[in-house]
């Protein structure tokens, strides 16, 4: 399969032989939930806690006697109806991951991709150069290659100057190629990849 190359005009200045294997996979809507949901599940910390009326401080007497006040008996002020008192089935650290395997990871991502290539919101650009390191100039970029939609740029290493002219802007994210993930690719609307990032993705993803 052939992917057109635009340049940072939008302007196509060629083209780009990919592997099928990798970028027309069918879609399989359920593995790519399945995944999503454990990198989502993954990132929770899980480190919420909450006091029961065993563990909170105090209680031990009786906060008035049983009978002759007319107010409803109580046993202690650490009753969870009490301010103050514990909480009942109180929130306690627990771990949230969920295993998936890596065959698992890298069908849903080409799958997940494929799917993106099929609905046209996936562009490859020749480089990611800037003349300067100025907003304008990727909001530009931006605009050209993806009118609409956030857009998520993946380059093929590390560019600081790429991140500090796109981090003011809200619907632009830039991420390598080593970390881009089924989320990424699920929650952007549009990918716009570099030839380079598009040929490390494929050394992995084979």
């Amino acid at each position: 399969m052939k992917l057109n190359v635009l340049d940072f005009t939008g302007k196509q200045v060629g083209d780009v032989e990919v592997s099928d294997s990798v970028f027309a996979c069918d879609y399989n809507e359920a593995l790519v939930h399945q995944v999503v949901v454990a990198q989502l599940a993954n990132k929770r910390q899980g480190t919420m806690s909450a006091l029961t009326r065993t563990e909170v401080r105090g209680g031990g007497a009786k906060p008035y006697r049983q009978k002759g006040t007319g107010r409803a008996r109580q046993g202690s002020i650490v009753a969870p109806q009490y301010v103050g008192g514990g909480v009942v089935f109180a929130k306690k650290p627990r771990d949230f991951s969920q295993k998936v395997n890596k065959n698992m990871k890298k069908a849903a991502f080409c799958s997940a991709l494929s799917e993106k290539i099929r609905q046209n919101e996936v562009v490859v650009l020749d480089k990611f150069a800037l003349e300067e390191v100025k907003t304008k100039l990727v909001a530009k970029a931006a605009k050209a290659l993806a009118p609409s939609g956030k857009v998520m740029f993946v380059l093929d290493g590390y560019d600081e100057n790429a991140l500090r002219a796109s981090k003011n802007i809200p619907d632009v994210n830039v991420c390598e190629a080593r970390t881009l993930n089924v989320y990424d690719i699920v929650a952007t609307k549009n990918i716009v990849i570099t030839v380079d990032a598009i040929k490390q993705i494929e050394e992995a993803a084979l």
